[in-house]
C-alpha cells in the first residue's frame, strides 16, 4: 500500500490529504494562556499519576498538563467540547478525564487548597463578598431544573470577594428565591472562613435573613424594597456601595 503523502507548515502542524482538519504535533508551543511552569507546579502534584495496564496494552495515557489545559480553555471561553483546539488532545480525551475529576471530587478538592492559600496570603479577601444569581434556561431538562415565568431552568448563585476573586459557587433549581438559598451558597464556599459583610441587591432584603447571618457572624446589606413601608436597615452602608 502507497503511502500518503503529509505536509508540514513552519507551526509544525501536519496535515494529511485524507483529513480536513490540521492537527498538531507534540512539539507544537504552548498557547500563552496555558499553565506556566509555575502554575503547573502547584497543580499538577494533587492530579494522579497515569498507570499502564499490566498487559502493557492499550494507548498511553494523554499528559494530565494537556488535557488540564484543554479543560481550563473550555470552562474560559465557554465553548462546545467539540470545538476544542486541535493543539490539545482530542475533546472526547478532555471530557472523560474532566468528567472523572469532577465526579471524584478532585476538582473539588484541588479549589479549596488552592483558594485557601490565596486567603492565608492575603489575595483572598472576605472582609466583603457580594452575592447573586443568575437564571440559566434548560428546556431539556436536566439534575437541578425547576419551572418560573420564564420557563424551565437553573439558577447558577454566587459570591465573590470585593476583587471579583470566587468564593462559594452553587447550582440550584430555579423554582425557589434566591432569599432562601443564601445558606446552601455560603455552605459550598471554598474557604473555611464567612465573610463579614455579605452584600447584594432587593432580591435579598430580609429580616429573618439578617438575624440568622447576624448569629453567624456575617453583616447583610441589601436595599428595602421600594414597596417596604417601615425600613429597619442602616442607609449609610447603603450608600456607601451605591458610590461606587
Amino acid at each position: 500500500m502507497q503511502n500518503r503523502q503529509h505536509y508540514t507548515d513552519k507551526r509544525g502542524a501536519v496535515r494529511s490529504p485524507s483529513r480536513s482538519r490540521w492537527r498538531q504535533t507534540d512539539f507544537a508551543a504552548p498557547h500563552p494562556r496555558d499553565l506556566t511552569d509555575e502554575q503547573w507546579a502547584l497543580i499538577g502534584r494533587f492530579l494522579p499519576k497515569l498507570a499502564r495496564r499490566k498487559d502493557r496494552r492499550g494507548r498511553l495515557w494523554k499528559e494530565n498538563r494537556a488535557v488540564l489545559n484543554g479543560i481550563l480553555w473550555i470552562l474560559r471561553t465557554g465553548a462546545p467540547w467539540a470545538d476544542l483546539p486541535d493543539r490539545y488532545p482530542s475533546y472526547q480525551t478532555c471530557h472523560q478525564r474532566f468528567q472523572h475529576w469532577v465526579r471524584s471530587g478532585l476538582l473539588r478538592s484541588i479549589l479549596e487548597v488552592l483558594a485557601q492559600a490565596l486567603h492565608d496570603e492575603g489575595y483572598l479577601d472576605l472582609k466583603e463578598a457580594f452575592i447573586d444569581g443568575s437564571f440559566a434556561p434548560a428546556t431539556h431538562g436536566g439534575a437541578a431544573v425547576g419551572k418560573t415565568k420564564r420557563g424551565k431552568g437553573s439558577k447558577i448563585m454566587a459570591i465573590a470577594d470585593r476583587r471579583g476573586r470566587p468564593v462559594a459557587v452553587h447550582l440550584e433549581s430555579a423554582t425557589p428565591h434566591e432569599v432562601t438559598l443564601v445558606h446552601n451558597v455560603l455552605a459550598e464556599r471554598f474557604v473555611g472562613q464567612l465573610p463579614v459583610r455579605l452584600i447584594g441587591d432587593n432580591a435579598y432584603e430580609s429580616d429573618r435573613l439578617d438575624t440568622e447571618l447576624a448569629r453567624r457572624g456575617v453583616e447583610l446589606i441589601a436595599p428595602h424594597r421600594r414597596t417596604r413601608t417601615q425600613r429597619t436597615q442602616d442607609g449609610r452602608p447603603l450608600r456607601r456601595y451605591q458610590r461606587r
